[in-house]
């Protein structure tokens, strides 16, 4: 399953699933009619609990009641007693499938590659570094490059996202945890991420963390450890890594979190840069106004982004 957040025609987004046959589907306008079928009155307002807006994580907060619901709309489709309300693919917008993570958690310096290309040794734990939601940019829109800053740099990142609650799992129960992955374009602005020993400055810019197109649960990534990752500026392949390189894998990650935080359905974790980014270069690349930064990950499509000066 694959699920989105889309718009028509310049409307507020709303939360839709990919079909097979490259349709989406309206998830509340589809419980609405699956219920209304069985003459459920109330087939509105519980369409709208089950399926709120345009919020994933709200989805994902509905947990048992919200995946029962889905799981039985996928079932009256298969057995043909329900039509879904779909759209092409082609004809909709698709927005960053997360836009209000409770906590967008950020991993630092997490592969074997990127460590030794940037001069560091690997760390003895997660380096971690937040950002918030105003950085979140849907695919297609430009990234702004701040005000000042003259080395804005790419970062293609495996982005995964909370299901259930965490706290004090083990690494082997960690995955249970994780509803699903997305692309993230963790971009930096390299002169404020180093002026101090503190990276964020360089993180938190509005429009810094691009996300999409979709976020694919675990039955269509069943191995988060075996997936290419790969970055293109202007058409020039730039990183072309594999989270084989992991330092810490997903399922330490989630563990080492929920033991120093609780984590909660929505939450949206970075987990890391493979190497070729543009300020380890030689010389040094950096982002220029015009620029366009396509991203790939194995299963979670394409994720792409044009560059402008704020």
């Amino acid at each position: 399953m694959k699920i989105v957040r889309f718009s028509q025609n310049g409307q507020a987004p709303r939360l839709g699933c990919v079909l097979a046959e490259d349709r989406v589907m309206d998830l509340e306008a589809t419980c609405r009619a699956h219920l209304g079928a069985r003459g459920v009155v109330r087939a509105a307002a519980i369409a709208a609990a089950l399926f709120p807006g345009d919020s994933t994580r709200a989805f994902l907060e509905g947990g048992a009641a919200t995946q029962d619901a889905l799981a039985a709309i996928l079932d009256s489709m298969k057995s043909g007693s329900l039509q879904p309300v779909a759209h092409p693919l082609g004809s909709v917008r698709l927005h960053a499938p997360i836009a209000d993570p409770g906590k967008f958690i950020c991993i630092g310096l997490n592969y074997k590659d990127h460590a030794a290309e940037t001069g560091n040794p690997a760390p003895k734990e997660p380096p971690i570094f937040p950002k918030w939601n105003n950085a979140i940019l849907d695919p297609g829109e430009p990234i702004l490059r701040p005000r000042g800053e003259k080395s804005l740099d790419w970062e293609v990142e495996l982005g995964v996202v909370i299901g259930k609650t965490a706290r004090n799992v083990t690494k082997d129960r960690a995955l249970d945890h994780v509803f699903g992955y997305t692309i993230i374009n963790d971009a930096s602005a390299r002169e404020f991420q180093f002026l101090t020993t503190q990276w964020s400055a360089g993180k938190i810019p509005d429009t810094l963390a691009p996300v999409g197109p979709y976020i694919a649960d675990r039955t269509e990534i069943p191995d988060p450890h075996v997936l290419d990752l790969k970055t293109w500026v202007n058409g020039t392949l730039m990183q072309n890594g594999n989270t084989k390189n992991f330092i810490f894998d997903v399922r330490y990650i989630v563990s080492y979190l929920s033991g120093i935080m609780t984590l909660s359905p929505g939450d949206l974790i970075a987990t890391g840069t493979p190497a070729g980014v543009g300020f380890s270069r030689k010389p040094p690349v950096t982002l220029q106004p015009g620029d366009t930064v396509r991203l790939q990950i194995t299963g979670l499509g394409t994720l792409e982004n044009p560059v402008k000066d704020a």
